[in-house]
Protein backbone atom coordinates (compact mmCIF):
# COMPACT_ATOMS: atom_id res chain seq x y z
CA UNK A 1 0.00 0.00 0.00
CA UNK A 2 1.26 3.47 -0.84
CA UNK A 3 0.06 6.91 0.15
CA UNK A 4 -2.07 7.20 -2.97
CA UNK A 5 -4.47 4.71 -1.36
CA UNK A 6 -4.78 6.83 1.79
CA UNK A 7 -6.19 10.21 2.64
CA UNK A 8 -6.13 12.40 5.73
CA UNK A 9 -9.30 13.99 7.02
CA UNK A 10 -9.44 17.71 7.69
CA UNK A 11 -9.48 18.83 11.31
CA UNK A 12 -13.04 19.09 12.55
CA UNK A 13 -14.23 22.07 14.61
CA UNK A 14 -13.51 21.58 18.29
CA UNK A 15 -11.15 18.69 17.59
CA UNK A 16 -8.80 19.43 20.46
CA UNK A 17 -9.04 18.53 24.15
CA UNK A 18 -6.56 15.98 25.43
CA UNK A 19 -5.05 15.21 22.03
CA UNK A 20 -3.61 18.19 20.17
CA UNK A 21 -4.71 18.44 16.53
CA UNK A 22 -2.81 20.50 14.00
CA UNK A 23 -3.76 21.41 10.45
CA UNK A 24 -1.08 23.86 9.47
CA UNK A 25 2.65 24.32 9.40
CA UNK A 26 5.31 22.23 7.67
CA UNK A 27 4.77 18.47 7.92
CA UNK A 28 6.91 15.66 6.57
CA UNK A 29 3.84 14.12 4.93
CA UNK A 30 2.43 17.32 3.43
CA UNK A 31 2.56 16.15 -0.17
CA UNK A 32 -0.34 17.61 -2.18
CA UNK A 33 -0.30 14.64 -4.54
CA UNK A 34 -0.84 12.24 -1.63
CA UNK A 35 -3.10 13.99 0.89
CA UNK A 36 -6.16 16.14 1.18
CA UNK A 37 -5.21 19.23 3.15
CA UNK A 38 -5.39 20.21 5.94
CA UNK A 39 -4.35 16.97 7.64
CA UNK A 40 -5.08 15.58 11.10
CA UNK A 41 -1.78 15.27 12.94
CA UNK A 42 -2.05 14.47 16.64
CA UNK A 43 0.15 14.45 19.69
CA UNK A 44 -0.93 13.37 23.18
CA UNK A 45 0.00 14.80 26.56
CA UNK A 46 0.34 11.48 28.37
CA UNK A 47 3.90 10.37 29.20
CA UNK A 48 3.48 7.13 27.27
CA UNK A 49 3.21 9.12 24.03
CA UNK A 50 5.85 11.75 24.69
CA UNK A 51 7.70 12.71 21.52
CA UNK A 52 5.32 10.80 19.27
CA UNK A 53 3.19 12.05 16.39
CA UNK A 54 0.19 10.23 14.95
CA UNK A 55 -1.06 10.70 11.41
CA UNK A 56 -4.72 9.68 11.24
CA UNK A 57 -5.57 8.47 7.76
CA UNK A 58 -8.53 6.88 6.04
CA UNK A 59 -7.35 3.93 3.97
CA UNK A 60 -9.08 2.96 0.73
CA UNK A 61 -8.51 -0.73 1.49
CA UNK A 62 -7.43 -2.73 4.53
CA UNK A 63 -7.10 -6.28 3.21
CA UNK A 64 -3.63 -6.54 1.67
CA UNK A 65 -2.82 -9.24 -0.89
CA UNK A 66 0.47 -11.05 -0.29
CA UNK A 67 2.70 -11.10 -3.39
CA UNK A 68 2.27 -14.31 -5.36
CA UNK A 69 6.01 -14.99 -5.27
CA UNK A 70 5.93 -15.35 -1.50
CA UNK A 71 6.07 -18.81 0.10
CA UNK A 72 3.96 -17.68 3.03
CA UNK A 73 0.95 -19.83 3.94
CA UNK A 74 -1.49 -16.93 3.97
CA UNK A 75 -2.61 -14.74 1.10
CA UNK A 76 -3.94 -11.78 3.04
CA UNK A 77 -2.82 -9.45 5.83
CA UNK A 78 -4.22 -6.55 7.82
CA UNK A 79 -1.96 -3.74 9.05
CA UNK A 80 -3.88 -1.03 10.92
CA UNK A 81 -0.66 0.87 11.77
CA UNK A 82 2.51 1.96 9.97
CA UNK A 83 5.56 2.73 12.12
CA UNK A 84 5.93 1.28 15.61
CA UNK A 85 6.61 2.63 19.09
CA UNK A 86 8.29 -0.66 20.08
CA UNK A 87 11.40 0.99 18.56
CA UNK A 88 13.21 -2.32 18.03
CA UNK A 89 16.56 -1.37 16.57
CA UNK A 90 16.55 -4.35 14.23
CA UNK A 91 12.95 -4.14 12.91
CA UNK A 92 12.90 -5.34 9.30
CA UNK A 93 9.89 -3.12 8.51
CA UNK A 94 11.82 0.13 9.02
CA UNK A 95 12.47 0.70 5.35
CA UNK A 96 8.75 0.71 4.59
CA UNK A 97 8.54 4.12 6.26
CA UNK A 98 10.69 5.56 3.49
CA UNK A 99 7.86 4.74 1.06
CA UNK A 100 5.89 7.40 2.92
CA UNK A 101 8.63 10.05 2.68
CA UNK A 102 9.56 9.38 6.32
CA UNK A 103 12.84 8.15 7.80
CA UNK A 104 13.63 4.54 8.63
CA UNK A 105 15.24 5.50 11.95
CA UNK A 106 13.69 7.76 14.57
CA UNK A 107 10.71 8.58 12.34
CA UNK A 108 9.73 4.91 12.27
CA UNK A 109 9.73 4.85 16.09
CA UNK A 110 7.92 8.15 16.68
CA UNK A 111 5.74 8.92 13.64
CA UNK A 112 2.95 6.36 13.45
CA UNK A 113 0.31 6.22 10.73
CA UNK A 114 -3.09 5.16 12.08
CA UNK A 115 -5.73 3.79 9.70
CA UNK A 116 -8.63 5.03 11.77
CA UNK A 117 -11.30 3.54 9.52
CA UNK A 118 -9.80 0.02 9.58
CA UNK A 119 -12.66 -1.77 11.43
CA UNK A 120 -15.44 -0.30 9.30
CA UNK A 121 -13.47 -0.81 6.11
CA UNK A 122 -12.72 -4.44 7.00
CA UNK A 123 -16.38 -5.17 7.66
CA UNK A 124 -17.26 -3.77 4.24
CA UNK A 125 -14.54 -5.75 2.48
CA UNK A 126 -15.47 -9.00 4.21
CA UNK A 127 -19.06 -8.49 3.07
CA UNK A 128 -17.99 -8.30 -0.57
CA UNK A 129 -19.42 -11.34 -2.43
CA UNK A 130 -16.00 -11.91 -4.00
CA UNK A 131 -14.32 -12.43 -0.61
CA UNK A 132 -13.54 -16.16 -0.21
CA UNK A 133 -12.87 -16.24 3.54
CA UNK A 134 -9.12 -16.83 3.26
CA UNK A 135 -7.01 -16.81 6.48
CA UNK A 136 -5.74 -13.36 7.43
CA UNK A 137 -2.45 -12.65 9.23
CA UNK A 138 -1.90 -9.65 11.49
CA UNK A 139 1.32 -8.35 13.03
CA UNK A 140 3.46 -9.41 10.07
CA UNK A 141 4.72 -5.90 9.36
CA UNK A 142 4.40 -3.79 12.52
CA UNK A 143 2.70 -4.74 15.78
CA UNK A 144 -1.06 -4.29 15.81
CA UNK A 145 -0.85 -4.25 19.64
CA UNK A 146 1.77 -1.54 19.93
CA UNK A 147 1.18 1.31 22.39
CA UNK A 148 -1.00 3.33 20.00
CA UNK A 149 -3.61 0.57 20.05
CA UNK A 150 -4.34 1.43 23.68
CA UNK A 151 -5.48 4.85 22.50
CA UNK A 152 -7.10 4.10 19.15
CA UNK A 153 -8.67 0.70 19.95
CA UNK A 154 -8.80 -0.51 16.34
CA UNK A 155 -8.33 -4.20 17.10
CA UNK A 156 -11.65 -4.85 18.92
CA UNK A 157 -13.57 -3.74 15.85
CA UNK A 158 -11.27 -5.75 13.58
CA UNK A 159 -11.66 -8.89 15.70
CA UNK A 160 -15.42 -8.47 15.89
CA UNK A 161 -15.67 -8.13 12.12
CA UNK A 162 -13.60 -11.29 11.61
CA UNK A 163 -15.66 -13.15 14.20
CA UNK A 164 -18.99 -12.13 12.69
CA UNK A 165 -17.76 -13.39 9.33
CA UNK A 166 -16.24 -16.55 10.83
CA UNK A 167 -12.97 -15.69 9.08
CA UNK A 168 -9.79 -17.47 10.31
CA UNK A 169 -6.88 -15.30 11.41
CA UNK A 170 -3.52 -15.25 13.18
CA UNK A 171 -1.79 -12.58 15.27
CA UNK A 172 1.93 -12.08 15.95
CA UNK A 173 2.78 -9.58 18.70
CA UNK A 174 5.32 -8.32 21.19
CA UNK A 175 2.57 -6.46 23.05
CA UNK A 176 0.80 -7.51 26.22
CA UNK A 177 -2.21 -5.41 25.16
CA UNK A 178 -3.54 -8.44 23.29
CA UNK A 179 -4.83 -9.71 26.65
CA UNK A 180 -7.29 -6.81 26.73
CA UNK A 181 -9.05 -8.53 23.84
CA UNK A 182 -8.95 -12.06 25.27
CA UNK A 183 -12.77 -12.33 25.49
CA UNK A 184 -13.02 -11.33 21.83
CA UNK A 185 -10.34 -13.87 20.86
CA UNK A 186 -12.20 -16.61 22.74
CA UNK A 187 -15.42 -15.67 21.00
CA UNK A 188 -13.64 -15.76 17.64
CA UNK A 189 -12.04 -19.13 18.44
CA UNK A 190 -15.48 -20.59 19.06
CA UNK A 191 -16.41 -19.77 15.48
CA UNK A 192 -13.20 -20.08 13.45
CA UNK A 193 -9.50 -20.93 13.61
CA UNK A 194 -7.47 -18.47 15.68
CA UNK A 195 -3.73 -18.78 16.27
CA UNK A 196 -1.32 -16.40 17.99
CA UNK A 197 2.39 -16.06 18.66
CA UNK A 198 4.62 -13.79 20.71
CA UNK A 199 8.12 -12.77 19.69
CA UNK A 200 10.85 -13.39 22.27
CA UNK A 201 14.41 -13.65 20.99
CA UNK A 202 16.20 -13.59 24.34
CA UNK A 203 15.53 -13.05 28.04
CA UNK A 204 18.50 -10.83 28.95
CA UNK A 205 16.90 -7.79 30.67
CA UNK A 206 19.82 -5.45 29.94
CA UNK A 207 19.91 -6.22 26.24
CA UNK A 208 16.12 -6.02 26.06
CA UNK A 209 16.20 -2.41 27.27
CA UNK A 210 18.95 -1.61 24.77
CA UNK A 211 17.45 -3.06 21.59
CA UNK A 212 13.69 -3.27 22.27
CA UNK A 213 13.12 -0.18 24.43
CA UNK A 214 9.41 0.27 23.69
CA UNK A 215 8.29 -3.31 24.27
CA UNK A 216 7.02 -5.19 27.32
CA UNK A 217 9.77 -7.28 28.89
CA UNK A 218 10.50 -10.76 27.47
CA UNK A 219 9.16 -12.31 30.69
CA UNK A 220 5.94 -10.34 30.32
CA UNK A 221 5.54 -11.56 26.75
CA UNK A 222 5.98 -15.12 27.92
CA UNK A 223 3.28 -14.52 30.54
CA UNK A 224 1.06 -13.45 27.64
CA UNK A 225 1.82 -16.76 25.91
CA UNK A 226 0.94 -18.70 29.05
CA UNK A 227 -2.29 -16.78 29.55
CA UNK A 228 -3.44 -17.20 25.96
CA UNK A 229 -2.84 -20.94 25.98
CA UNK A 230 -4.56 -21.33 29.35
CA UNK A 231 -7.57 -19.52 27.89
CA UNK A 232 -7.76 -21.88 24.93
CA UNK A 233 -6.07 -19.58 22.38
CA UNK A 234 -3.18 -21.43 20.72
CA UNK A 235 0.06 -19.48 21.18
CA UNK A 236 3.64 -20.25 20.20
CA UNK A 237 6.87 -18.28 20.34
CA UNK A 238 8.99 -16.87 17.57
CA UNK A 239 12.45 -16.89 19.13
CA UNK A 240 13.43 -13.83 17.20
CA UNK A 241 15.77 -12.31 16.60
CA UNK A 242 18.80 -14.25 17.76
CA UNK A 243 21.63 -11.71 17.72
CA UNK A 244 25.07 -13.01 16.69
CA UNK A 245 27.67 -12.76 19.48
CA UNK A 246 25.10 -11.06 21.73
CA UNK A 247 22.41 -13.66 22.46
CA UNK A 248 23.68 -16.81 20.75
CA UNK A 249 25.93 -18.49 23.31
CA UNK A 250 24.86 -22.02 24.31
CA UNK A 251 24.01 -20.72 27.78
CA UNK A 252 21.88 -17.86 26.44
CA UNK A 253 20.03 -20.06 23.98
CA UNK A 254 19.34 -22.63 26.69
CA UNK A 255 18.06 -19.98 29.11
CA UNK A 256 15.68 -18.59 26.50
CA UNK A 257 14.34 -22.01 25.48
CA UNK A 258 13.83 -22.94 29.14
CA UNK A 259 11.80 -19.79 29.69
CA UNK A 260 9.74 -20.49 26.57
CA UNK A 261 9.09 -24.05 27.69
CA UNK A 262 8.06 -22.86 31.15
CA UNK A 263 5.51 -20.56 29.52
CA UNK A 264 3.84 -23.53 27.87
CA UNK A 265 4.45 -22.40 24.28
CA UNK A 266 2.90 -24.68 21.68
CA UNK A 267 6.01 -24.36 19.51
CA UNK A 268 9.22 -22.35 19.21
CA UNK A 269 10.53 -21.04 15.89
CA UNK A 270 14.09 -19.64 15.93
CA UNK A 271 14.96 -16.77 13.61
CA UNK A 272 18.44 -15.28 13.33
CA UNK A 273 18.73 -11.49 12.95
CA UNK A 274 17.88 -10.04 9.53
CA UNK A 275 19.56 -6.81 8.44
CA UNK A 276 17.65 -5.42 5.51
CA UNK A 277 18.06 -1.86 4.21
CA UNK A 278 16.79 0.64 6.75
CA UNK A 279 17.15 -1.80 9.62
CA UNK A 280 20.80 -2.44 8.71
CA UNK A 281 21.83 1.20 9.02
CA UNK A 282 19.88 1.80 12.24
CA UNK A 283 21.08 -1.38 13.94
CA UNK A 284 24.69 -0.98 12.84
CA UNK A 285 24.74 2.58 14.17
CA UNK A 286 23.67 1.25 17.57
CA UNK A 287 26.20 -1.59 17.38
CA UNK A 288 29.05 0.77 16.57
CA UNK A 289 28.16 2.96 19.55
CA UNK A 290 27.72 0.12 22.06
CA UNK A 291 29.71 -2.88 20.79
CA UNK A 292 32.27 -1.53 18.31
CA UNK A 293 34.32 -4.73 18.53
CA UNK A 294 31.45 -6.61 16.85
CA UNK A 295 31.10 -4.30 13.85
CA UNK A 296 33.66 -6.19 11.68
CA UNK A 297 31.97 -9.48 12.61
CA UNK A 298 28.57 -8.26 11.49
CA UNK A 299 29.88 -6.65 8.33
CA UNK A 300 31.44 -9.96 7.36
CA UNK A 301 28.39 -12.04 8.28
CA UNK A 302 25.94 -9.80 6.41
CA UNK A 303 28.17 -8.76 3.51
CA UNK A 304 26.31 -10.82 0.91
CA UNK A 305 22.88 -11.37 2.42
CA UNK A 306 20.45 -9.60 4.72
CA UNK A 307 19.93 -12.98 6.39
CA UNK A 308 23.55 -13.63 7.32
CA UNK A 309 25.55 -16.77 6.67
CA UNK A 310 23.44 -19.85 6.02
CA UNK A 311 25.94 -22.05 7.85
CA UNK A 312 25.54 -19.88 10.95
CA UNK A 313 21.73 -19.90 10.71
CA UNK A 314 21.69 -23.67 10.35
CA UNK A 315 23.96 -24.13 13.34
CA UNK A 316 22.01 -21.81 15.65
CA UNK A 317 18.59 -23.07 14.61
CA UNK A 318 19.80 -26.64 15.01
CA UNK A 319 20.86 -25.89 18.57
CA UNK A 320 17.48 -24.34 19.34
CA UNK A 321 15.64 -27.31 17.87
CA UNK A 322 17.64 -29.71 20.03
CA UNK A 323 17.01 -27.61 23.12
CA UNK A 324 13.31 -27.41 22.28
CA UNK A 325 13.05 -31.17 21.86
CA UNK A 326 14.80 -31.71 25.17
CA UNK A 327 12.38 -29.26 26.81
CA UNK A 328 9.35 -30.96 25.27
CA UNK A 329 8.39 -28.13 22.93
CA UNK A 330 7.15 -28.97 19.44
CA UNK A 331 9.88 -27.36 17.33
CA UNK A 332 9.67 -26.46 13.65
CA UNK A 333 10.85 -28.77 10.93
CA UNK A 334 13.99 -27.93 8.94
CA UNK A 335 14.14 -24.32 7.77
CA UNK A 336 14.99 -25.32 4.21
CA UNK A 337 11.76 -27.31 3.84
CA UNK A 338 8.49 -25.74 2.88
CA UNK A 339 6.16 -26.62 5.75
CA UNK A 340 2.60 -27.77 5.24
CA UNK A 341 -0.14 -25.18 5.37
CA UNK A 342 -1.74 -26.85 8.36
CA UNK A 343 0.96 -25.36 10.61
CA UNK A 344 0.06 -22.11 12.38
CA UNK A 345 0.60 -19.19 10.02
CA UNK A 346 2.94 -17.48 12.46
CA UNK A 347 5.09 -20.61 12.66
CA UNK A 348 5.31 -21.00 8.91
CA UNK A 349 6.14 -17.32 8.54
CA UNK A 350 9.20 -17.99 10.66
CA UNK A 351 10.23 -20.75 8.29
CA UNK A 352 9.85 -18.43 5.32
CA UNK A 353 11.94 -15.82 7.10
CA UNK A 354 14.80 -18.26 7.55
CA UNK A 355 14.81 -19.09 3.83
CA UNK A 356 14.84 -15.43 2.86
CA UNK A 357 11.19 -14.91 1.90
CA UNK A 358 9.53 -11.53 2.21
CA UNK A 359 7.74 -10.86 5.50
CA UNK A 360 7.24 -7.15 4.95
CA UNK A 361 3.59 -7.43 3.99
CA UNK A 362 2.10 -4.03 3.41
Amino acid sequence: MRWESLRLDPVQPGDSGSPRASASGPMPLANPTLFAKPAVVRTFDSPGFAGMTFFEVHAKSILNKVPAASRLPFEWTINPYRGCSHACRYCFARNTHTYLDLGAGLDFDTKVVVKVNAPRLLRNELANPSWAGKPIAMGTNVDCYQRAEGRYRLMPGILQALTDKGNPFSILTKGSLILRDLPLLQKAASRTEVTTAVSVGFVDPVLWRAVEPGTPSPRKRLEVCRTLNAAGISCGVLMAPILPRLTDSPEQLAATVRAIASAGARYVSPIVLHLRPGAREWFMGWLEATHPELVPVYRSMYARSAYGLKSYRDEICGQVRELARAAGIGANRDRDDRPPLRQPATEVAATAAQTGDQLSLL
